[in-house]
């Protein structure tokens, strides 16, 4: 990999312009098909297979508009007032005819036909349904409702609108994003001191995320794409864009400041840390390409998209990045007597004062054993909430207060009971009879189940075999007694088919929920011993060690575990949630710890590629097991560093933003890297490898030919004669 690495950057260096003009072309054609031929985003959530996504797929064809979304127009009269007063009634009247008139509507049901006033007349709903699912549900749309609901407000009404035809409103770039951005550029200008190489590292990953991005939405009319998997594509490709460049580039001005070509040096950084990167990117792709086995498409579009980000990221970094060094020439130099100079010319630190990265690492293995017990339990402590981590997908509880769908949500949760919030339908069929009877029969049955407020009568469908029944729970859509309440619907339903002769099914949007709420959970620990084997196998063929795998799987359980500690203080138990303005707390995202740790997982093996490189390099020089920990991790310390304050700025700069889907990502990005970086590759990796001496680069010598050789720390090269000082060629 490192020889052709090699040769792949010294022909961009040489092509340079052909290079940059073919990315330049290939961002020019994404651009054009996303403008002419893009489609919309869509935010759907189904599980193929499961009971309520079946019975979903039969009421799209047999009673359209149950299967579709609905909005909810909820009116509140002034304080001592009731809602049924004839003013009152006659606005709603209004309402409901403007919003039947209202695109793509197919029926509109007042609070006169569904009994959907509260018990202390104040408030009523008028029931809008759709016969699409939300991602079809046009803006304008939306809109016709809520005017149609402010001409409400004139009689003296309160109204808010929501239901759920409301969600994500798609992908937010705002100032919080570009700060992020900001303080990325900072922390590069610092660790180069240069805003050129700054600038450097900063192009090929910009260049790469537009490239991702505009592919992606060029696939949208053949794909079903979200847009939180455009959010995250975006929010992981220029965090690992600008991480890869820093890396190549750090390694290139190193050699520089040594007097190497710097055609000869970007082809070195491209074998050596390049070869880093590609290992490290390809173990992101990796793990987001195997969230496709899970089986629900939401998450596989969202998992191949970052992948594809990441993807683009690589190849920007190993093509764009030497083909821009050619243009830059010898400008990449650290000045003479700077600082980074200093670094490059005696990374020893022998000439002066040693860095505190060096400092760092020194303190850390004097005691390493209480370096290990203090790091580990801090860890433990950190993922304690861990244990009481309950999986849900965000509704409109989550959008932000100021949002009419929260308003709407809240009105109804106070007057009607959170069950309103989250109707279960109940799809009976019978082979024989009346469908109508059976459909009775079967609601009085579950009348008699706990957890249930109300059970609407069933209504038929376009097929005279079936009924449709709604059932409203007495807690919100969210609640572990919901869940339970939908298993307690199917485990009666033998007995239900046994005395009625109907077969049910559990269907709508809770029920949709909480089937890819429960896929995921049980997805969970199978997709863990992926990952963690991966990195195993990985590892062992890297370092050709056992310890160092072992330490590193250990080392990013730790981590993840410590993240979703923190998440569940913060998003579940509530902890500084008005200090960081969290609008809702309750269950986690449900498919936040899979993403967390796929994403974790490949970041954790790129900063574990580069610290624990450099320490077998040393050991296989000197071969004392103490000072080749030392030597060898103060070279990567502050690279690693400053890669792990960009990942973490650029995820942070998502945490503002009031999507219920990316906030608590974002969240759990930033301090994952935060605490794998710092406390895991910086403090517990060193701690280990010297408590283990020697040891720690065991391998059994049957193990050690049976596995091939990845070179990724370039050693291929050093076997080669390369032209170190060739004179400088002239820059473009």
């Amino acid at each position: 990999m490192a020889v052709l690495l090699h040769r792949l950057g010294r022909s961009a260096y040489r092509h340079r312009k052909l290079v940059l003009g073919i990315w330049l072309v290939v961002l020019a054609a994404l651009i054009t098909c996303a403008g002419v031929f893009g489609g919309k985003l869509d935010d759907r959530f189904t599980v193929p297979g499961t009971e309520s996504q079946r019975a979903l797929d039969t009421l799209g064809k047999t009673l359209p508009e149950a299967s579709g979304a609905g909005a909810q127009i909820v009116f509140t009269a002034p304080e001592g007032h009731h809602i049924t007063e004839a003013p009152y009634t006659a606005a709603i009247a209004g309402t409901e005819k403007a919003a039947a008139k209202a695109p793509q509507v197919k029926a509109v049901m007042g609070p006169s036909q569904s009994g959907a006033v509260s018990a202390d007349r104040s408030t009523a709903i008028v029931q809008v349904q759709y016969s699409v699912q939300r991602a079809e549900v046009h803006p304008s749309s939306l809109d016709a409702i809520e005017k149609a609901a402010e001409t409400a407000e004139k009689s003296g009404l309160t109204t808010a609108v929501g239901g759920s035809a409301y969600g994500s409103n798609g992908v937010h770039i705002g100032p919080s994003e570009i700060i992020g951005v900001a303080v990325a550029v900072l922390v590069l200008v610092v660790t180069f001191g240069s805003l050129l190489a700054a600038g450097m590292s900063l192009l090929p990953a910009l260049l790469g995320v537009a490239v991702g991005l505009a592919g992606l939405l060029a696939l949208t009319p053949a794909f079903s794409i979200s847009s939180t998997a455009i959010t995250l594509a975006l929010m992981l490709g220029l965090a690992v864009g600008i991480d890869y460049s820093l890396f190549i580039l750090t390694r290139h001005r190193q050699q520089l400041a040594r007097g190497t070509d710097p055609q000869e040096s970007i082809a070195l950084a491209n074998g050596t840390a390049g070869s880093a990167v590609v290992f490290a990117g390809s173990t992101v792709i990796i793990a987001l390409a195997a969230l496709t086995v899970i089986g629900i498409p939401f998450l596989t579009v969202m998992g191949l998209g970052a992948a594809g980000a990441v993807l683009v990221a690589v190849l920007a970094a190993i093509t764009l990045l030497p083909a821009l060094a050619g243009f830059a020439g010898t400008r990449l130099t650290p000045k003479p007597g700077s600082k980074e100079a200093e670094r490059a010319t005696d990374p020893d630190g022998s000439a002066g004062r040693a860095t505190l990265g060096a400092r760092w690492i020194r303190t850390v293995v004097a005691k390493p054993l209480l370096t290990v017990l203090a790091v580990a339990g801090i860890l433990v402590a950190l993922a304690l909430p861990a244990t009481d981590l309950r999986l849900a997908l965000p509704d409109n509880g989550s959008a932000p207060v100021t949002s009419t769908e929260r308003k709407a949500y809240d009105t109804v949760n106070d007057k009607f009971g959170p069950g309103f919030n989250g109707p279960l339908l109940v799809l009976t069929e019978t082979d024989k009879g009346s469908g109508t009877r059976a459909g009775a029969q079967a609601a009085q049955k579950l009348r008699n189940l706990k957890g249930i407020k109300t059970v609407l009568p069933p209504a038929p469908t376009h097929d005279p075999t079936q009924t449709v029944i709604q059932v409203i729970p007495k807690t919100g859509p969210d609640s572990t007694r919901t869940g339970q309440l939908v298993r307690d619907i199917r485990a009666a339903a033998p007995d239900i088919h046994e005395t009625t002769g109907a077969t049910i099914a559990v269907t709508g949007t809770t029920a949709v929920n909480i089937d890819v709420s429960n896929r995921l959970s049980d997805s969970l620990l199978p997709f863990i011993a992926i990952v963690v084997g991966l990195s195993l196998i990985l590892l062992t063929m890297v370092f050709r060690s056992l310890i160092v795998p072992l330490k590193a799987a250990v080392g990013f359980l730790l981590s993840v575990a410590a993240s979703l500690g923190l998440v569940v203080a913060l998003f579940q138990w509530g902890w500084l949630a008005d200090t960081l303005g969290l609008a809702h707390t309750g269950p986690v995202v449900s498919f936040l710890p899979i993403i967390l740790i796929g994403v974790l997982f490949g970041l954790a093996m790129d900063y574990e590629v580069f610290l624990v490189s450099g320490m077998r390099e040393e050991w296989v020089h000197t071969g004392a097991a103490r000072s080749s920990v030392t030597d060898g991790a103060r070279h990567s310390v502050r690279v690693v560093t400053a890669a792990a304050l960009i990942m973490f700025t650029v995820f942070a700069g998502f945490f503002p933003l009031d999507d219920a889907l990316i906030k608590p990502i974002a969240f759990a990005l930033a301090v994952g890297v935060v605490i794998d970086a710092f406390a895991v590759r910086l403090t517990l990796v060193p701690a280990v490898l010297a408590l283990a001496g020697r040891h720690a680069w065991w391998l059994p010598t049957w193990l050690d030919r049976a596995l091939p050789d990845l070179d990724v720390e370039g050693t291929s090269l050093q076997k080669t004669p390369q032209a170190q000082h060739k004179k400088p060629e002239r820059v473009s």
